[in-house]
């Protein structure tokens, strides 16, 4: 099963919407409640990097019977240092977004803690692609 949502860049109406469906997706085919809600944090934490950095995005997430993929590819400024963005609290979000109370530079981390394998790639002045796996426990692995 495959599902992909558009994120808009500014679109803070609609941010957290593809994370919701992917959630709802889940629970739908029966994926155990814990390793839905990792992959609903790893899927919201994406779409919000790509809502408060980029132009737009897309979230991908396949489901098979042992592993959900989430992808998340956006047309951004890129990231110049990686291995500074993944460091807990660094954020280059606008101050206009952090009064919203997003920003706060736990995104990327998230991204990585909540996952069983995670992958960034990034090229200035281009975008971001961020690989995410979330195994499926073989006790709650779907049908």
């Amino acid at each position: 099963m495959r599902l992909e949502c558009r994120v808009t860049g500014g679109d803070f109406q609609a941010a957290g919407e593809a994370a919701a469906r992917v959630k709802r997706a889940l629970r739908q085919v029966g994926v155990d409640p814990e390793t839905a809600r990792r992959a609903a944090i790893v899927a919201y934490e994406a779409e919000m990097n790509i809502v408060i950095h980029a132009s737009r995005g897309i979230l991908a997430v396949d489901i098979s019977p042992d592993r959900i993929e989430v992808a998340a590819d956006d047309e951004g400024p890129g990231i110049p240092d990686i291995s500074l963005a993944m460091q807990e609290g660094y954020s280059t979000a606008p101050e206009h977004v952090r009064e919203m109370g997003f920003g706060a530079g736990l995104g990327l981390p998230n991204m990585k803690r909540y996952s069983d394998q995670f992958h960034i790639e990034s090229t200035v002045g281009r975008g971001t692609s961020v690989r995410m796996v979330i195994n499926l426990p073989s006790k709650g692995s779907l049908p």
